[in-house]
């Protein structure tokens, strides 16, 4: 398909070299498209808010590809499509012109199109379709960043290695937006399309008001990232990291760090993160800890002051920080500037490697994260992984993370089981995945007692805008 182009500008009553100087200053601090980063370098994350073909302004994030100062900032993208962006500043009329072209492919061109209630469609096919539904848009998108790219490079993997049936596995990708009803209008399309699997990687709302929307339906549901668990069903699988097991792993290492036992519960107002909290209500408290506090906030919230004002007013020396994607960025910035971090540890169950890189050096000091995965997990299954995929997306791609490199690894378990029972056998592949043992790039996985992943879990510390290992 040829290379589609959108263009948009704005013009800016200051001269270039004012313009190019606040970029990535955000909302509110006189730069234009709401850029966001830290500092103006090629590979530096960036967000930016541009007006595209209408239905409101997209949320484009990536890193910054290259740099002419006062003149041109190139972009290369992640979410919500892959792709690049180019931001030239022309002197007009005592100020500046800055105008914004965006490269749209296939996948791009279709997202818009749906995005704006646009039919899109694929025919009919003889190859077995693997849906995958993901956060392409909305507060979630930062989590998912590499999840797009995992995802391909594990069905190019395996139609290389023939496929399924010796016929070539077709990925097709809906985005929920972060929104649990967009999720089940897209899982309703993947259906449609013929895919009788279908790996969620979202928020634990729209993997539960999916399940439920589907039920009635022969398909098959992977939830791959971290879950409270509670959908359970011959047709249901929820592999990812449990709070109870997280906070288990972690709780007495943090509270030794911290040199405190009192903690505050913080985090986004839905399922995963009231889930967590009740986990640890009921498990810290035989740790040894105490809980001095809970708030939450709704996604997408952008002033988090309430929200720290009382873990400020409290005795706490340990925040449980449950909030996710972008609304973690946020907080973890604002809670830097506020002053939190001089006398709080935060443990973010759900804090990602790309989210990292958005909370940035100086905010991510006290930052502690558990998980199965991290990128710098020394295995060799997962070295490996991360060769190839650097050698296939660049040296700048997204970071790996247990959201994101949890669909690599949970396309690669339903091949091995399809490849012998077939993609249009629903419910064989998750028996045979319920009783297979699978050697993956974080180590061994099974389905402890049929229903949940059992793993091994790391304690993690921030470090700049990657994670060291500590010990347990």
């Amino acid at each position: 398909m040829p290379e589609l182009v959108l263009r948009a500008e704005q013009w800016v009553s200051s001269p270039p070299e004012v313009v190019f100087s606040l970029f990535g200053a955000g909302a509110g601090a006189g730069w234009v498209f709401d850029a966001q980063c830290d500092r103006v370098a090629p590979g530096e994350p960036v967000s930016l808010s541009a007006p595209l073909a209408g239905g409101g302004p997209v949320e484009v994030i990536g890193h910054i590809r290259a740099v002419r100062r006062c003149a041109l900032i190139e972009i290369s993208h992640d979410q919500p499509w892959r792709g690049r962006v180019r931001l030239r500043f022309v002197p007009e009329r005592g100020g500046t012109r800055v105008r914004l072209v965006a490269e749209l492919d296939e996948s791009g061109l279709e997202w818009l199109m749906r995005r704006n209630g646009l039919p899109t469609g694929h025919g009919v096919s003889g190859n077995p379709r693997l849906g995958l539904l993901t956060t392409k848009s909305g507060p979630g998108s930062l989590f998912a960043a590499a999840t797009d790219n995992l995802a391909t490079l594990a069905i190019d993997e395996i139609n290389a290695e023939g496929g399924v049936g010796g016929r070539p596995v077709e990925l097709l990708v809906g985005d929920d937006a972060t929104d649990p009803a967009v999720g089940v209008a897209e899982a309703r399309r993947l259906v449609r399309a013929g895919c009788r699997t279908i790996l969620v990687a979202t928020i634990s709302a729209t993997f539960v008001a999916v399940s439920r929307a589907l039920a009635s339906e022969e398909v098959l549901l992977v939830q791959t990232l971290m879950n409270e668990g509670g959908e359970s069903g011959a047709l249901r699988l929820q592999y990812g990291e449990r709070p109870g097991a997280q906070l288990v792993a972690s709780a007495a290492t943090l509270m030794r760090a911290a040199g405190g036992r009192r903690w505050f519960l913080a985090g986004n107002d839905y399922c995963w993160p009231r889930s967590t909290h009740a986990a640890a209500r009921r498990i810290l408290p035989r740790l040894g800890a105490e809980l001095v506090g809970e708030r939450f906030a709704a996604l997408g919230t952008r002033d988090f002051s309430p929200v720290i004002e009382a873990i400020q007013a409290s005795p706490a020396d340990i925040v449980l920080s449950t909030f996710v994607g972008a609304d973690a960025a946020a907080f973890e910035r604002q809670a830097h500037e506020m002053g939190l971090r001089d006398r709080c540890l935060t443990l973010a169950p759900a804090m990602d490697e790309s989210t990292l890189r958005r909370v940035g050096p100086t905010a991510s000091a006290g930052l502690y994260a558990v998980s199965g995965y991290f990128e710098q997990l020394p295995t060799a299954g997962n070295e490996e992984l991360v060769e190839r995929y650097r050698a296939a997306y660049g040296r700048w791609a997204p970071p790996l993370s247990t959201l994101s490199e949890s669909v690599f690894e949970a396309v690669r378990m339903w091949w091995l089981v399809a490849s012998r029972v077939g993609a249009a056998e629903p419910r064989r592949i998750a028996e045979e995945i319920r009783r297979t043992r699978f050697e993956l790039p974080r180590g061994v996985v099974t389905l402890d007692g049929g229903e949940h992943a059992a793993q091994r879990l790391h304690l993690v510390e921030a470090h700049e805008t990657g994670f060291r290992f500590t010990r347990l």
